[in-house]
């Protein structure tokens, strides 16, 4: 008899999704029960941080994670950081133990009621299938739904008793199913966008996390270089996609529509690849764009190009769309755009580390190729100016701005790329949302490297408040955590650096380290 326990692990060992990131409850134990040898479990002590591993390795790897959480209060905790994988387009297969099926009619403990409609709406689509024999085509389903155009989330709730019972027949064929989709710019679209760019006579281009999340930088690189673009990223941006240290690059636009209006003031033609029209933030109002700017927007999913407020849009593959223009554009005649303005050097002076110092410390010390996960909210500007970030998938951050993402992140997108170094740069107000993340990394010997930007304060807030005119706000300030002894009883090797002499060997030493490290560093407030 082939149960559907079996059933299941047949065609997630297909699917490549041997990985598992969980906190098991009593629920989650039959499906856990004889876990196969060519499978691995990484624990979390916190859903939150178990998403925010699997977030982090799902976009690293670019193919859908697995994670497995305790019913409806597990997937209660995690719902902040299915926040941050919904909006980062993240394909993450999330499943749940639900009570036995004769006991959730009488909501006994543990039953998940209404499980389908808890993780909505952040997740693409979220079952809990009608009978045994149907799990594994849910799980199946779900799989292929996490991975296809626009990827992000998806939820399997199942109830204990059904995994050992036997199996559909046919359920077989569920093991090597491949989905695909053809997502080129139809040949007359393409004409169009091309005739725009060749004569447009002053074109911008902005991208978004979606190039670098399909390895489309090099396509965008060669694009820009073919029609002396200059190049923003979008903003609020949770991924890289374009070299910092380019010519064309201009930095991070900002998240308010006046801001975003005056800086694309004077370009006859914006194009945006792979990212939302625009992601927003404070409240800015004013003109979406200047009058004589046109927008053409090329996007995977079907929600931002419908809910866009301006321009024509299209949902379409963002490499194969990048590299086609890349190729049938012309080569023009107009001279570079000017590079962005070196910032003058942070004055080293004794006391709390300036932000910018701290960036100028790691640039000059982390190898070409390491990889940044920020959540040092208050200090973002200021690392997009200071830090080089040239390779694909070089920059991680919270797509939906929900604190917890980066200490758990930085471990699992470790873990996914261990033939780099991962350096989490995280305020220490954000730091406490996923602190769990510290035991995976020492249990697992994840070399992952965690700098804490210890000011004592939500900086992020603290300017928030002025904008908003908000004074006499409790509760901005975090005083007297001391994340050095918070690491070690975690078992990661933790120091507190007081200088930039001291921030620098501590950074060369967990660089030369094949183990997990905490360095704590006081700075100034912005």
């Amino acid at each position: 008899m082939t149960t559907v326990h079996k059933a299941c692990y047949d065609i997630l060992r297909a699917q490549g999704l041997t990985t598992f990131f969980g906190n098991p409850g009593s629920n989650e134990l039959p499906f856990l029960s004889e876990f196969p040898s060519d499978f691995r479990y990484i624990l979390g002590l916190h859903e939150g941080a178990v998403v925010g591993m699997a977030d982090g390795y799902a976009q690293a790897t670019g193919r859908p994670g697995f994670v497995n959480l305790h019913s409806a209060a597990g997937t209660g905790n995690a719902m902040g950081a299915l926040a941050n994988a919904w909006n980062s387009h993240t394909p993450l297969v999330v499943t749940a133990g639900q009570q036995v099926r004769a006991m959730i009619g009488v909501e006994a403990l543990l039953a998940n009621v209404d499980s389908a409609a808890l993780p909505r709406p952040l997740v693409k689509w979220s079952a809990e299938p009608s009978s045994a024999q149907e799990v594994p085509l849910a799980l199946s389903r779900a799989i292929h739904m996490a991975a296809s155009p626009a990827p992000g989330p998806v939820y399997v709730s199942v109830p204990y008793d059904d995994w050992s019972k036997e199996a559909s027949q046919g359920a077989e064929h569920l093991v090597s199913r491949r989905v695909q989709t053809a997502g080129a710019l139809p040949e007359e679209s393409l004409r169009q966008l091309v005739r725009l760019l060749d004569e447009a006579k002053n074109p911008a281009l902005v991208v978004g996390p979606d190039v670098d999340a399909n390895h489309a930088n090099v396509y965008a690189v060669t694009l820009a270089e073919k029609l002396s673009m200059p190049v923003w990223m979008a903003p609020s941006a949770p991924r890289c996609s374009f070299p910092t240290d380019h010519c064309c690059f201009q930095g991070l636009l900002p998240a308010g529509i006046a801001s975003i209006s005056r800086i694309l003031e004077g370009h006859d033609l914006v194009l945006v690849v792979g990212a939302p029209v625009f992601r927003y933030h404070q409240y800015e109002p004013g003109e979406y764009l200047a009058k004589g700017t046109r927008l053409f927007a090329i996007t995977c999913d079907i929600n931002e190009a419908t809910r866009a407020p301006m321009g024509d849009a299209i949902v379409a593959d963002i490499r194969l769309a990048l590299r086609t223009l890349s190729e049938r554009v012309m080569q023009c005649t107009r001279a570079r755009p000017t590079a962005r303005q070196t910032p003058e050097p942070a004055s080293n002076v004794p006391g709390p580390l300036k932000p910018e110092r701290v960036f100028e410390i790691l640039n000059h010390v982390a190898p070409r190729d390491a990889v940044y996960v920020n959540e040092s909210t208050s200090t973002t500007n200021l690392l997009w100016q200071r830090l080089r970030m040239t390779e694909q998938g070089s920059y991680y951050f919270a797509a939906a701005g929900g604190l917890g993402f980066a200490l758990a992140a930085a471990v699992g997108i470790q873990l996914a790329k261990p033939e780099r170094r991962v350096i989490g740069v995280i305020g220490d107000g954000s730091a406490n949302y996923s602190i769990q993340a510290l035991w995976t990394a020492a249990q697992y010997k994840i070399p992952a490297i965690f700098v804490i930007m210890k000011n004592g304060t939500y900086g992020a807030l603290r300017w928030f408040a002025g904008v908003l005119n908000a004074t006499n706000v409790p509760g901005l300030d975090v005083p007297g955590i001391d994340f050095c002894m918070l690491a070690r009883g975690y078992g990661v090797d933790a120091i507190h650096c007081n200088s930039g002499d001291e921030l620098e060997a501590a950074l060369k030493r967990a660089f030369e380290s094949n183990m997990p490290a905490l360095i704590e560093v006081e700075t100034s407030a912005i």
